[in-house]
């Protein structure tokens, strides 16, 4: 598990998986809240014997390094950005497949929004943009009342420094946003116990809602780019039949916002797409990384 050089004082420690092949891009893998790039170990397995792929802690999760500083400039979409294509540079990588669900979703299609130069694909699962103000629907709002709540000194309070707190709060979103035939096991939130429990890590990890990074302030924000601004990077979106923050009807307007989108339904699996269908996931990520290798005909 090494560590990357600090990109505005922060440094991320990550995983590398496979080995690097001529022609083919490095599959970059992001994690969600709440969780740590453990979240792709069984992608990551899957992926190493025929790609090169890196799988970091996003600024303020896992092992990464963990500042209080202003969310807005430190824990951003932008900010997490430039990190992992810090990360990639100091590697020297230049053509990526990015993958990644929740925290990672956005954070993928940032990097391909400022780094076009560097990312060849995306592959994620939801968030995504266009749900406009349907986001303040009676169920929708049901559902992201954490985001509200992260912003206050209460959630610090409650939750930071306890890893029975941290097991408990973190639980309920894993038994919630999956699948119906999915339960997180003791060993899986005994895991994550132990990296949000310390004393300043769980507000570390909110920071990115705090930053303005949540689902409700983001969607009631957005407005459809003009044609020529939409996100040119090809992008691929795994959508799961379950998840209670992203109904499928909500990758209606995806066009407005992606010049090069396609949706890949994955049937009987919620929000932790990675964890809850790997083989899916994983097949997606792999058939969007031979398209942009060398032989499958890169941009």
């Amino acid at each position: 598990m090494p560590t990357g050089s600090p990109v505005d004082g922060f440094r991320l420690t990550y995983d590398r998986h496979g080995s690097p092949t001529a022609g083919r891009p490095t599959v970059v893998l992001l994690h969600g809240w709440p969780g740590d790039r453990t979240d792709l170990d069984a992608v990551a397995a899957r992926l190493a014997g025929d790609h090169d792929v890196l799988v970091p802690d996003l600024r303020g999760f896992g092992e990464s390094d963990k500042h209080h500083e202003d969310p807005a400039t430190a824990y951003g979409p932008d900010a997490q950005a430039r990190s992992v294509a810090g990360l990639a540079d100091e590697l020297g990588l230049t053509d990526l497949v990015v993958a990644g669900y929740d925290v990672g979703s956005r954070v993928a299609q940032q990097l391909g929004r400022d780094r076009g130069d560097l990312t060849r694909a995306i592959v994620v699962a939801p968030p995504a943009p266009g749900v406009g103000r349907r986001v303040l629907a009676e169920g929708p709002m049901r559902e992201f009342w954490y985001q509200a709540f992260h912003q206050l000194d209460l959630a610090e309070e409650l939750v930071d420094g306890s890893t029975t707190a941290a097991r408990a709060y973190v639980k309920h979103f894993w038994s919630h946003w999956s699948g119906p035939d999915f339960t997180p096991d003791d060993a899986r939130l005994d895991h994550l116990a132990s990296v949000y429990g310390p004393a300043g890590a769980f507000v570390a990890s909110v920071g990115w809602y705090r930053a303005g990074g949540g689902m409700v302030a983001r969607s009631l924000a957005e407005q459809a780019p003009d044609p020529a601004d939409r996100l040119a990077v090809p992008t691929t979106f795994v959508w799961p039949e379950h998840d209670p923050l992203f109904p499928r009807e909500w990758s209606d307007r995806l066009d407005e916002f992606f010049s090069d989108v396609t949706v890949i339904p994955v049937d009987g699996v919620g929000h932790f797409v990675p964890v809850e269908a790997p083989e899916a996931f994983t097949a997606a990520v792999a058939h969007v990384a031979d398209l942009h290798s060398t032989a499958g005909g890169s941009r």
